[in-house]
């Protein structure tokens, strides 16, 4: 799952939103040098990833990605599903996307000096770029993937030409997409109250 996917996962609080997005920008070892809220976060994210990358419908949507790019495919449809749940936000949460996005914005820029240098260095643009809300459109996903294509040591023409098996399997992939994300829903509900009922601390907890 990308930023927006975890952000909603974890919408109970500022902290918590926070915490999700820290867990693409720190090790769980490192969770305990924030408060209890923003730790827990940081290993749900880890077990959201994990849930999603074994997922029946994830295994399924990168089979129909072409074998020169299926490597990547992971990344391309991390992206691709926050254009989904920005196209369909309110299937998924009551509050309006800008509200909510310009939300967590705040709360961000608000946590500036807690966060690792690699993610402080991107607030600025992502909050002014509105890299979450501009996910409505396709044509930032292309962005987006381009960006982290940039990133790779190599093959980045591989991860930017899967783009076009996200054209080309839009409406199989998005319907997944709904057929998935209920069940992340529900995972993520279940991590997070198994925490809260048995009291795990972040440094023994298993990921």
């Amino acid at each position: 799952m990308n930023y927006l996917a975890h952000i909603l996962l974890a919408q109970q609080s500022e902290d918590a939103m926070v915490g999700a997005l820290l867990g693409d920008f720190c090790k769980p070892n490192d969770a305990d040098r924030y408060g209890k809220e923003i730790a827990r976060e940081i290993f749900i994210h880890r077990k959201v990833d994990a849930f999603t990358d074994s997922h029946p419908v994830i295994l399924q949507a990168k089979s129909l990605f072409r074998q020169t790019t299926r490597r990547y495919a992971g990344i391309s449809l991390d992206v691709y599903y926050d254009h989904i749940l920005a196209r369909y936000w309110q299937t998924y949460c009551a509050i309006p996307l800008d509200p909510f996005v310009h939300r967590f914005y705040r709360a961000l820029l608000d946590r500036r000096e807690m966060l690792p240098v690699s993610l402080e260095r991107q607030v600025g643009r992502m909050v002014n770029q509105d890299w979450l809300g501009s996910y409505r459109d396709f044509d930032s996903v292309k962005t987006a993937i381009n960006r982290i294509s940039e990133r790779l040591s190599r093959n980045g023409d591989l991860l930017k030409d899967s783009i076009e098996d996200l054209e080309i399997n839009y409406d199989e992939l998005c319907d997944g997409f709904h057929a998935f994300f209920p069940d992340l829903i529900r995972f993520a509900q279940h991590e997070r109250e198994r925490f809260l009922s048995v009291g795990l601390k972040i440094s023994n907890a298993p990921i």
